[in-house]
């Protein structure tokens, strides 16, 4: 279950809202890209700690109600049991690579879309169920 690849390249060249890169037994690898004035969507998960790297473009991150300004190099690591968002503040795509432990979403799905995101109700079930997996 092991995986090599050049992160840089792959978050680049994705033009996916949401691409699940690798699935291990207890952490899983995502790229995203957000359009101009998109953003991820207020969301929480109980039992899934994420970590938000910037590759590409400005953000504006929320985390219980508190914004920080993001940018490329910057990280952010949001623990389980916070609201969090991202918005994309800047010109173009926001490129993210973010790592889910445990894992919270299906092994290899891709949405092209924030809408196909919101409609994928058997992905959002197995997030919903990450605690079991924790």
């Amino acid at each position: 279950m092991s995986f090599v690849a050049n992160i840089v390249d792959i978050a680049r060249e994705n033009d996916d809202y949401r691409r699940v890169v690798h699935t291990g037994e207890r952490s899983q690898l995502v790229v995203m890209a957000i359009p101009e004035g998109g953003e991820i969507g207020e969301e929480r998960h109980d039992a899934v700690q994420q970590s938000l790297f910037i590759m590409e473009g400005d953000a504006t991150a929320i985390l219980d109600g508190k914004p920080s300004a993001l940018g490329p190099g910057d990280v952010l690591v949001v623990t389980p049991g916070t609201t969090h968002n991202v918005r994309n503040t800047g010109l173009g795509a926001l490129r993210i690579v973010t790592v889910y432990a445990p894992p919270n979403h299906i092994d290899g799905r891709v949405h092209r879309t924030k809408a196909d995101a919101d409609a994928d109700m058997e992905d959002e079930e197995f997030g919903q169920g990450a605690w079991r997996r924790a």
